[in-house]
């Protein structure tokens, strides 16, 4: 039990967010449900290593941490992951029109 990983030294919160809002970024590890993500049993995959989505939400976790709001386009998973979790993607210049994330045209709607 000694040997748990802590960021308890780490304050992210004195600098700018290290993602804007649009970001392509890509997963670099497989996150599993740890029990906060709704209708998934805990363990299950969320997202798998490598997978690419766009930052759609930023927030804070413990007045420490940027939490940054993922929506995964190939699990269709929006989920909440921290910088060291995340790389962000170049993307090429004729590439610059964001995709349509799913769900967004029904909450336009609304």
């Amino acid at each position: 039990m000694t040997n748990i990983s802590r960021d308890s030294d780490s304050m992210e919160l004195n600098d700018p967010p290290a993602f804007n809002f649009g970001t392509k970024v890509r997963a670099r590890r497989t996150i599993r449900n740890d029990g906060t993500y709704c209708g998934k049993d805990i363990g299950e995959v969320l997202c798998v290593k490598g997978e690419e989505g766009y930052v759609v939400n930023i927030g804070t976790f413990l007045q420490q941490f940027y939490i940054y709001g993922v929506e995964f386009i190939g699990s269709g998973h929006r989920v909440g992951m921290k910088r060291k979790e995340l790389e962000r993607v170049e993307i090429a210049a004729d590439d610059d029109a964001l995709p349509e994330l799913p769900g967004t045209a029904e909450r336009r709607r609304a």
